[in-house]
Order: structure tokens, then sequence, then C-alpha cells
């Protein structure tokens, strides 16, 4: 259940964790230091979850621009802390896995869909440079599983892999677990005579069509939310009806206009708060858009509360294939093309997945081929998206990001 008082329940529950940790955290780790002593806040006044209130929220346009201030992490560790990963996103955003067991705590969130050390799974999210498939190979690691090391592509030896090891259980994209699976039956497999009995998939929606498509071949298909720079912030469990938030991680839904946290159904931004004394979050901005969910709903064997999922985006960011996709960003790949008098970017949604879309006026006397490759190249090399490039004859004054999914 989640109503108001379970809600408050679980905030509290934090409360002993930031005593301990942030009024030490906010004196070593230099941009927690600035960003408290800016709002006014000692360090020993962060002493429970409510205090946190206090201190302004952290956009990741914000996070970017404390890294391009204090290469490469922006101040955001303490000065004695173990790296044993560097992640690039786009931004480029630089994330930093530390040293120990499960950073992106991720672990808790395949136990609730059935993971054990016995699973052979199939790690079908990337691994070059984003976080994802680190990520995930660390939580089943956690859990004692094998893992196969697939990221994304040659779903051809994908499917043999599936075929010749056993493989019970996969995490990764929906989309590419359906494209996997369709490349298994096209080849003239039946994944439903394979030991493939779960899958924990994210970074993308999973409407119902999809979920009943994948459920006639994978018995228990689960889906979790998170970021980039948070980790797992939301899983679901047997009721599939809602995110439970995990409890290693205080996440928030909080006012848009007042930045407050709010207990009740109301829709909010998600930020979240994770205290480690190595790498402390505090109310870091996710730009996403949900709600508490209140009603009876969740596995009662799982104590934290749900959030109802994502409901949308705060601001012009658009989620594309897991990563967010800002304007800025797109100015900053357009920027320099003298044969392009207008452009915009395009998210449509095509087979249940996202596809990415640049719509361009050229010059008059643009070589509108060689206009269309260097546009691929400039936003495969800048924002690591595959694109199709379209040439038109006029474009309306809108957003340089338009999502029509």
């Amino acid at each position: 259940m989640s109503d108001v008082a379970a809600v408050l329940s679980y905030a509290r529950s934090f409360d002993g964790r930031v005593a301990d940790v942030l009024p030490a955290a906010a004196r070593r780790v230099p941009a927690l230091r600035r960003r408290v002593a800016d709002a006014g806040v000692a360090p020993h006044e962060l002493i429970d979850t409510a205090s946190l209130d206090r201190v302004p929220i952290l956009t990741k346009d914000g996070l970017l621009d404390l890294q391009r201030a204090e290469p490469p992490f922006g101040g955001v560790l303490d000065p004695d802390a173990r790296i044993s990963r560097i992640f690039q996103s786009p931004g480029p955003l630089y994330e930093a896995e530390l040293e120990g067991n499960d950073h992106w705590r991720w672990g808790s969130a395949l136990a609730a869909a059935g993971f054990t050390a016995d699973d052979v799974v199939l790690n079908a999210f990337g691994y070059h440079l984003s976080p994802a498939g680190a990520m995930f190979e660390e939580a089943c690691r956690a859990l004692g599983a094998t893992v196969v090391p697939g990221g994304v592509g040659n779903l051809d030896l994908q499917v043999r892999a599936c075929a010749d090891l056993g493989v019970t259980a996969y995490v990764g994209l929906p989309s590419y677990l359906k494209a996997l699976l369709e490349r298994a039956e096209a080849a003239g497999h039946d994944p439903r005579a394979w030991p493939l009995a779960r899958a924990f998939v994210s970074a993308e929606p999973l409407p119902p069509s999809l979920r009943t498509w994948l459920a006639g071949r994978v018995a228990v298909v689960r889906q979790g939310y998170g970021t980039a720079e948070t980790g797992n912030l939301g899983f679901e469990s047997s009721a599939v009806d809602g995110l439970h938030v995990p409890d290693d991680a205080l996440v928030q839904v909080c006012d848009l206009s007042t930045g407050a946290a709010r207990y009740d159904g109301g829709d909010g931004q998600v930020v979240v708060t994770i205290l480690d004394a190595r790498a402390p979050v505090v109310r870091f901005g996710t730009g996403d858009l949900s709600a508490w969910a209140t009603d009876e709903a969740g596995d009662a064997s799982i104590a934290t509360p749900r959030i109802r999922g994502w409901l949308g985006r705060v601001g012009d960011a658009v989620k594309v294939r897991g990563m967010f996709l800002h304007p800025r960003q797109v100015q900053q790949v357009m920027t320099g093309l003298d044969d392009v008098d207008a452009y915009r970017f395009v998210v449509d949604r095509v087979d249940h997945r996202d596809v990415l879309r640049c719509e361009l006026v050229p010059a008059g006397a643009a070589d509108v081929g060689a206009l269309r490759s260097a546009v691929r190249e400039r936003v495969r090399s800048g924002l690591r998206f595959d694109v199709e490039v379209t040439a038109v004859g006029e474009l309306p004054d809108d957003a340089r990001i338009t999502d029509v999914r």
C-alpha cells in the first residue's frame, strides 16, 4: 500500500542515515559544500529527511555545468573516493562507478523479478562508454548469476548463444528482446522451448501490447526505472502495478513549483538522494515526472511504497532509447552547418522501438546527399544516436525536438 502514511514512513526511515552521512559529507565533498552554503544551510543542520527540502534541486543541466567548471566529475566525489570505472553519457556527462559490489544497486530489483545464482543471464545493455551494461553485470554478479555480456548488436550470435548456453534470463531493452526473439523464430528456433524464463527490461517504455507479446514467449517480464547518475530507482513486483522504490535510495516526488517533497498522489518531479559518503547524491532532479501510487496493489512482501511509473518529463529534454536528448546538445551538434536553413529532430516510435529523425531545410545550392551524410555523422559522433535524415521544404517555428510517440 502506498498511502500518505506509508510514504512518510519510508521517507523518515532515512532520517538516521541523513544525520550520519551528510554533515560530514557537506564539509568534505566540494560541490555539496558549495550547494549547502549557497542555500544558507550549515552542514550540522542536515539532520533528517525534512531538512533536505532546504537544499535546491540539482538538475542534470546543473550537473553538466558543475563538470564543465570542475572537470571531470564536478566536485561531487569525496577526495578519497576510489573509482573502478568511468562512463560517458551524452552531454558529455561523466559518471564514476566506485569500488564495491553492485554500486548501482540493481541487485534487489533483479531478485524481486526472480533472478538467482542459478541463472545464466544475457546482458543486452550497452557496454560502450554508457554505464547500463556494467550496472546490470554488477547486479547479476551480486546475486551470483552467470553473465553473457552481449551488449547491443550481433543478434544472430546472441540467438546462437541463447540456444547453446541455455540462457535462462535477460536484461536489456524491451524492444531489443522482441528483436532477439523474432530473429530466433526466423532462424527456426522456438523461444518457448528455451529455458529463458524471466526478463528484466528498462530504459524505454513497455506498452501493454509489447508486454503481452513478450509474455507469450518469456514467462516473467518485469520492468525497472533508473538513471545513469543514480542507478536503481524503482522496479515491478509480482503485482506488476507501479514501481516499488528501493530501500537504499531516498526517492521523492517533489512539487514542480516549490521543490518540496509531496506525499500524496499528485504529480511531481522524481528527486533522488543517495547517502553514500564517498559520492553523496543530494536532491538530484531526474527530470522525470511521477506520482505516488495510492491504491492497495503492490507486493506486500516488499516494504517500500510504489510510484506510478514514468508520467512525462520536466522541461524540454526527451528520452530516446534510454538516453536523454537535450535541445542544447542538438544545437551544439548542428552549429556550423551553413547549408541548413532550418532543422528539427523528431522522436517517433516504430514497432515498439524509438526512432530519431532529423528533418532539415537545405539552403538553395546545398548538396543534399552530402548534407545527409554530414548530419548522420555529426549525430552519431556527438550524440551517439543513429538518425534518419530527411530534406523538407519548410518547417514550423516550434521546438528543436518534437516527440510524436
